[in-house]
């Protein structure tokens, strides 16, 4: 009895000691963080071609133009809906499109890259570096080269989110890949399928819900992304946003019937992505406990 409380009581002090030393490590992180927080932002303000401290009582002074002139141009504003509303539906084309080829590439991709299901799994390494390079070059990067071969337009701003999707996505689907049940793949195999017969019948239907879901809040994403690439000539409602802050007054109503424009649709298409998410997960999980 004494050796089985002395086993306990040494138990519970090696626990206080390893939470101890978790403390630790996160108290000195927290400090180390916020360290380069504040000389990130010390070194940024010191280069900055005006100070941020001295300018930061003319915060809202551009807001403050913009809604005033909005206010006494209010019988205009459903005007400029109709007049910008086909440049949305441009804006949400170029997200669409671009999330439905970046989501198809990014399925091939997860595919290649995840152990075990693998075509070629000696490339697994090259093919996941691959998409983490897809990831890390910025779409505006990608869309100002392409907007300097093609000229300006939606096709460069689709091309330069799809890709960008596709390396996103990848990382997202491969780690689901990695959840999915071998024994239909191995079953298919058995048959004589091949690699796509066995992907398409063996695992796709166990992971389509959770790509679907992750494919619709990245197209919420990509809405937002395609109205910044406007803004460097790649068409939608930011190219409008760009030309109408760009006249400044006496155009800023404008400017604020796009930024509602923008905000509603982000809200409508982030409410009826939200519901069939929430249908994908948690209605196939309702329908495993039914049938269980």
């Amino acid at each position: 009895m004494t050796e089985i409380h002395g086993n306990i009581e040494e138990m519970r002090a090696d626990y206080l000691a390893l939470v101890r030393r978790k403390r630790l490590m996160d108290g000195i992180l927290l400090i180390v963080f916020i360290a380069l927080m504040v000389s990130g932002f010390m070194i940024a303000d010191d280069r900055n071609a005006g100070g941020f401290w001295d300018g930061i009582h003319r915060f809202f002074d551009f807001p403050k133009e913009v809604l005033s002139e909005a206010g006494e141009k209010v019988t205009e504003l459903p005007a400029h809906f109709v007049k910008f509303f086909p440049s949305l539906i441009e804006t949400i084309n170029i997200a669409g499109a671009a999330t439905l080829i970046g989501a198809m590439g990014a399925m091939i991709l997860s595919l290649l890259a995840t152990r075990g299901l693998a075509r070629w799994p000696r490339l697994i390494p090259v093919f996941r570096r691959l998409m983490d390079i897809m990831r890390a070059i910025p779409e505006i990067v990608i869309a100002l080269v392409l907007i300097f071969v093609m000229g300006g337009g939606p096709v460069p701003a689709m091309i330069a989110i799809a890709f960008h999707t596709a390396g996103a996505l990848g990382k997202l689907f491969s780690e689901v890949n990695e959840n999915v049940s071998l024994k239909p793949v191995e079953g298919l195999s058995s048959v004589g399928a091949n690699w796509s017969q066995r992907m398409w019948l063996g695992v796709i239907p166990q992971v389509s819900p959770n790509y679907l879901s992750y494919a619709l809040l990245r197209f919420e994403i990509n809405i937002r992304a395609s109205a910044i690439l406007g803004f460097v000539g790649a068409g939608g409602i930011g190219y409008e946003l760009k030309n109408a802050m760009s006249w400044g007054k006496g155009q800023y109503d404008e400017a604020a019937a796009i930024f509602l424009l923008l905000f509603f649709s982000i809200v409508v298409v982030d409410q009826i992505s939200s519901h069939f998410r929430e249908q994908l997960t948690h209605g196939r999980k309702d329908k495993r406990k039914v049938t269980a």
